[in-house]
Parts: structure tokens; C-alpha cells; sequence
């Protein structure tokens, strides 16, 4: 059974969410702020995160920035009003998963919290199948119809991240930390290039495409 954080400092909301997805057949743990929460996660390990973003104390941002900078890879899911572009990129840069705006419907919160929890189970096997492509992770090799594809460390590393989470933003900027290890000649243009490449080298795969997401970063959508 998949466990999930609330944080959330409306009782109410926090509590017909939580009884929703227990409903649903989560374990579900509540912090009424993003200090409670990081109590809980220093404690206990969570499948998922839900976190709104406007709360007393320590707001979902900061929140979510002190969890990512622990090295928690946990997704988060923003619950919030706040529906503004600002909003969004602050939150994808600092890296959240997904966002769902209040007022929502639980049954589409109970979606995209199966969704993320299919795609974290993708992202911990040791290959990947997506249409003609296969990844092997222990290989390090990808095959394009059984034929071994040409690919760099970097090249193979920078594509199983993004099959890994189909729909996922990841900015230029959280590629080149992970990626390149702050290495002082790198720049958002070396993403790109490195995208590109990518793009070239796949372009025989029937079952994604890498997409630009303008003014952040790519993304891997499935056909």
C-alpha cells in the first residue's frame, strides 16, 4: 500500500482529502505546514507527496525546495489555487511533479496520484520498453528494433531519465545539475544541443517525442 503526505493547512480540505484517499486505499499521513512536514519526512519514508503552496510558517515552495535540496526524490504534487505561469515555473524549477488547482474533483487528484506512483515504478526497473526502443539500465545500452542504437553515457542517462517520467518538465537547469555536475563550461545552449542530438538519434522510435516545453525545459510525451 503506497504512502502518501498531506500537507495542507485548511483542516477540512486536509481532512476530506486524506479520507478520500484512504478510501482509495493509500496509507495517509497530514502536516498542517511545511514544517510538520519535513518532521514527518525526516521520520518516515513517503511514496508521495501532496503539498498546497500558500501555508502559514513555511510555504509549499520553500518546502519543496528543502526536500529537494535533502536529495528526496519523492514526487510532489502542488494542491493550490494559485494557477498564475509565475507559479508554475517556480514550481517545476524547484521540482515538482504535478499541480492539480483548487476547487478540484478527488477523482481526478486520485488519477494523477496513480499516475505518479505508475511512473515512479517505471523509473526504479532496470530497462525500459517504449514502442521499437529498449533501455537496459545494468547494460547501459538502448536497442532500436534489437539493433544497439549509437549512444553517449550522457546521451543514454539524459534519455532513460526522460521515459522514465513520460509528461514530466524537467527545466534546462535541473538537467545540468544532475547531468553535468556543474561543470563550468556547460550552459542551457549544451541542453539543447544535447536534445537535439537526441532527437536525431530516435528519430526512428514509434513510440515517443521529445518535447520542447517553451521557457523551461523538455519533456518526453508517448505516441
Amino acid at each position: 500500500m503506497a504512502k502518501i503526505l498531506i500537507v495542507e493547512d485548511d483542516f477540512d480540505m486536509r481532512t476530506v482529502v486524506a479520507d478520500f484517499l484512504e478510501a482509495s486505499d493509500y496509507n495517509v499521513k497530514s502536516a498542517g505546514n511545511g514544517e510538520e512536514g519535513l518532521l514527518l519526512i525526516e521520520n518516515d519514508n513517503f511514496d508521495l507527496i501532496i503539498s498546497d503552496i500558500m501555508m502559514p510558517k513555511m510555504d509549499g515552495f520553500t518546502f519543496l525546495e528543502r526536500v529537494r535540496k535533502a536529495r528526496n526524490q519523492t514526487p510532489v504534487i502542488f494542491m493550490t489555487a494559485r494557477d498564475d505561469k509565475f507559479s508554475k515555473q517556480l514550481g517545476y524549477k524547484l521540482g515538482v511533479d504535478d499541480y492539480i488547482v483548487k476547487p478540484f474533483d478527488l477523482d481526478e487528484l486520485v488519477l494523477k496520484v496513480g499516475a505518479i506512483l505508475r511512473r515512479t515504478k517505471i523509473a526504479e526497473r532496470k530497462d525500459l520498453t517504449v514502442g521499437n526502443l529498449k533501455l537496459d539500465k545494468e547494460e547501459h545500452t538502448a536497442y532500436l528494433d534489437g539493433e544497439e542504437l549509437a549512444l553517449t553515457v550522457r546521451e543514454f542517462d539524459l534519455l532513460y531519465k526522460l521515459l522514465s517520467y513520460p509528461k514530466k518538465t524537467f527545466t534546462r537547469s535541473s538537467l545540468m545539475e544532475e547531468f553535468w555536475d556543474y561543470d563550468s563550461s556547460a550552459t542551457s545552449r549544451t541542453v539543447d544541443v544535447y536534445m537535439a542530438k537526441l532527437r536525431d538519434k530516435t528519430s526512428g522510435c514509434d513510440g515517443f517525442e521529445i518535447v520542447t516545453v517553451h521557457g523551461l525545459g523538455y519533456k518526453v510525451v508517448l505516441k
